[in-house]
Parts: C-alpha cells; structure tokens; sequence
C-alpha cells in the first residue's frame, strides 16, 4: 500500500477512527490494532510474506525471553547468533541470492570454467531491509543488556511491523519505539496538526518534486548515448532531487502518520543538500540507518580507536556494507567504496567533526565560503549517485565518460524549466526551514492568512504536478 494512493487515504482515517474512539481506554487493544492494521498495510502488496515477518517477530521475541533467563557466555552467544542468522538469512536468501550465484557464474567464466548454476525467480519482500535490522537491534540490545526483553508478544508484534515506518524506515531502535507501546497514549490535537503538516510536505516532496525528476532521469539516464554532457549532468541532478524527494519525503510521511496515533520516531533526514563536507552528509542523510551501521557494526570493530590502518579498514567496511545493504548489484558498492574515499581524508585529518552546527546559523544566506562547500560537496554526491542509479557499473562509467567531455559546456537537450523552478522553489523552503526537525515545521510563525494560503499553493501544486504515480525507491531495498 503506497502513502501516496486512494487505498491508503481510505486506510488511515479508518484505522484513526478506531484508535481513538473505539479503542482508546484499552492500550493492548490498541497495539492490537496497530498490529493488525500494520498487517494489513503490508499484506496489501502480497500477504504471503506476512509469515516472513510473524517467524521473525517470534524468533527474536523468543530469543530475547531466553536471553533474560541466562547469564551463560557461550548460550547468550548461541542465541545471539541465532537471531542473527535467521534474520541476516532471509535477507541474504531474498536479496542476495542470485546476486551471488551470478557472481561466481561469472567469476568462473572469465576463468575459462563455465558453471552450470541457475538463479531463481525470487521476489523481494518489500521493507525486508529495514524489518530484519529493526528486530536485530532489539536483539543485541537485548544482549548487551541496554533493553529489559519485553513479555508483551502484542507490544513487540506491534512495534516490529508498526506500518507507518514498516517498508523504508526510519529503521527505529527498540529502545526508543518499544517502550511507546507500553504506555498509554492520549491524543494531542498540537501533535496531530504538527503531523499532518509533516504529511503534507512529504507528499509534496513525493509527488511534485520526486515524481516530476523521475521522468527526466529515467528518459536521461535510460538513453544517455543520446545526450551532451550538459544534459548528462542535468539528468544526475534531477535523480538527486528524485531521491531526496522520494526518500526523505517517504519518512516526513512515516513520521507525521506516527504522531497522528500518539508515537514519536526519530528524524531521518537533517536537510544533507546543504552539507559543507562528505562527513556532514552522512550525518544528515538516512540517520536511522547511518547510525545503526555506527553502532552495531562500526564501534564493534573498533571504531576510530585503533591506528590508522584500523580506521581506514572499518571505514571502508561499513561503507562498502552499507553500498551492500541498498541492493544485489556492484553498482551499490562502487558507490559506498566511492564514499569512504570521499570520507577518508577528512577522518585522517581529524575534520570529519568540523561542521556540526546549521549551516548560516546566525543568518539568511550563506557566506562564499560555504557556499563553495556546500557546492563541491553536492558535486561529490552527484558523482556517487551515478552509480546509484546506474543499471550496472559500465553504465555508470559511460554516463560519466559522457559528462566529463566538451559536450559538458554546450546546450542542455532537455531543459524542463517548469520543474526546475519547482525544484528552485523547493530547495528555498528547505533552506529557510532548515534550522526546523523538517522545512515547514516552524510555519506557525507566519501569520495564519499566510501560513493557510502557503498550505493552499502547495496542495495546488501536487495536484497540478501530480505524474505518473511512483514506487518509492527505498522499497526496492
């Protein structure tokens, strides 16, 4: 189910009803609700792999029950590894399967010893990437003794399938959405508008921004032979915009949908277009997931603590894990190994931590300075892109190639002006917000005629602009 269909604006007002006026003096009634609901939201796109998520919700609700009843090493590490295995084994089988029997296939190949090994017609359980980190964290936490395990299987049921984050994140640690479900909630009207404010600009991100990109891209990206280099760069920044748009508008959506049944999640983006250096980016983009990799997988190996040799190594692990985790293909992890060059110098240097506050704080626009910054570090992230976006290595390398010529310096091919001045008008209501959790959170300093004829431009503007309607990207992932 798409936050951006008819299905889903039938779905949610339902589900609200019931919460809070049939439900609401009875909190486990109300995780039930969540549970079921989140079900059905996911059993709308192939309920068939709703038993994906109740074995792996039993596995590791089981697992953490067990957990809290020894304090033997070697057992505690058993069932540790259990859960890792059941988990990382179902991604690995759905996502990575045929990626690896290609792999070796072509491997052998190329050394003169063809194999005879067929891939499967297998297909991905959507949000699979995000649902199997969600129950490992809880997990390990568990484990390393930060969570108290849970007796409420509905509580946990519910916050591992929890719909408005359950298919493309934020990716929530159960030590901060667990203990949500144990409490009982009381509707906030100031909560639920702050929510429906974050829903509207994510589907504007969504809708108006995401899916008017996406029709360039594609054209530009799918025939790049056909275009200058100008209009290669052109089709680049549109699917950074496509991206973001879709991305960070799909957790606005996630996180505004949360408040509206009393839930707060954590942010997932901090405005990274407007990064003064790769290590500030990554503080800003996909936090959920950033974070998780810091924590469960980064720290573990030894962090920055070790030599250089040991930095530059753990450094390229979770970039190139992280590449990894976003799809079966080497184009993912040319575009984390990409990164973690990026990100090498600074840490060497020890300026990865130079630019943590808001970019021009104090002020309306930013300095030359920054602006240099904040331009190269974009140019940067373009390039990786590519790879992102690419079909396979080579095309990415003969997109670039197409860039990089004297092409680069004549006339745009395609030059859309309408949806550049949208993404111009965008990327000026990021900017002005962006000291806010989203752009327009702080809207409520205008006063209310402004601040209801800016809400009646942008609801004009999805349904003027509203294309060809989109997956969102991450729920390939």
């Amino acid at each position: 189910m798409l936050f951006n269909s008819i299905e889903f604006f039938v779905f949610l007002p339902i589900v609200f009803v019931l919460y809070w006026f049939v439900t609401a003096k009875y909190l486990k009634a109300q995780n039930l609700l969540i549970a079921v609901a989140s079900y059905i939201f996911y059993g709308w796109w192939d309920w068939r792999f709703l038993s994906l998520i109740a074995f792996s919700s039993l596995v590791d609700y089981t697992i953490g029950l067990l957990l809290k009843k020894t304090e033997v090493k070697t057992k505690r590490k058993f069932l540790l590894w259990v859960s890792i295995c059941v988990n990382l084994g179902f991604l690995g089988f759905f996502k990575y399967y045929n990626f690896f029997v290609q792999s070796l296939v072509d491997s052998f190949t190329l050394l003169g010893q063809p194999l005879e090994i067929n891939t499967l017609k297998i297909i991905l359980p959507v949000g699979i990437s995000f649902y199997t980190f969600q129950t490992l964290s809880y997990t390990i936490d568990v484990y390393n003794k930060k969570l108290e395990p849970t007796k409420d299987f509905i509580a946990f049921t519910a916050f591992v399938s929890f719909f408005p984050q359950l298919v493309a994140g934020p990716i929530e640690r159960a030590t901060n959405l667990l203990p949500q479900f144990y409490n009982k909630r009381k509707f906030s009207y100031d909560l639920a508008v702050d929510g429906m404010r974050q829903v509207l600009w994510g589907l504007f991100k969504k809708v108006v921004i995401a899916d008017n990109c996406a029709k360039y891209a594609n054209i530009i990206f799918n025939d790049y032979q056909d275009y200058s280099g100008s209009t290669l760069l052109l089709g680049a920044f549109f699917f950074a915009f496509q991206i973001y748009g879709d991305f960070s508008g799909y957790s606005d959506i996630a996180i505004g949908v949360s408040r509206l049944f009393g839930f707060d999640l954590k942010r997932n983006f901090a405005f990274p277009y407007f990064s003064r250096d790769i290590a500030e980016f990554w503080r800003r983009w996909h936090i959920s997931l950033s974070t998780w990799f810091r924590d469960y997988l980064y720290i573990p190996l030894g962090g920055s603590r070790g030599g250089t040799s040991m930095k530059i190594k753990n450094t390229f692990i979770i970039f190139l894990v992280s590449g990894f985790w976003h799809g079966a293909n080497w184009t993912f992890i040319v575009w984390g190994a990409l990164n973690a060059i990026y990100f090498l110098p600074l840490m060497l240097t020890n300026k990865n931590r130079v630019n943590t506050d808001i970019v021009a704080m104090s002020s309306i626009l930013p300095n030359i300075k920054e602006i240099f910054q904040m331009s190269a570090t974009f140019f940067l992230t373009l390039i990786a892109w590519v790879f992102f976006r690419a079909d396979s290595v080579t095309h990415a390398l003969l997109f670039l190639k197409g860039i990089f010529n004297t092409s680069l310096f004549s006339n745009f091919q395609i030059f859309p002006t309408t949806i550049l001045l949208l993404v111009l008008f965008f990327t000026w209501i990021e900017w002005l917000g962006r000291r806010g959790e989203y752009a327009i959170a702080n809207i409520d300093a205008l006063n209310k005629p402004l601040r209801w004829l800016f809400y009646v431009l942008i609801i004009v503007l999805m349904f003027s602009f509203t294309g060809e309607q989109q997956e969102f990207i991450y729920f390939q992932f």
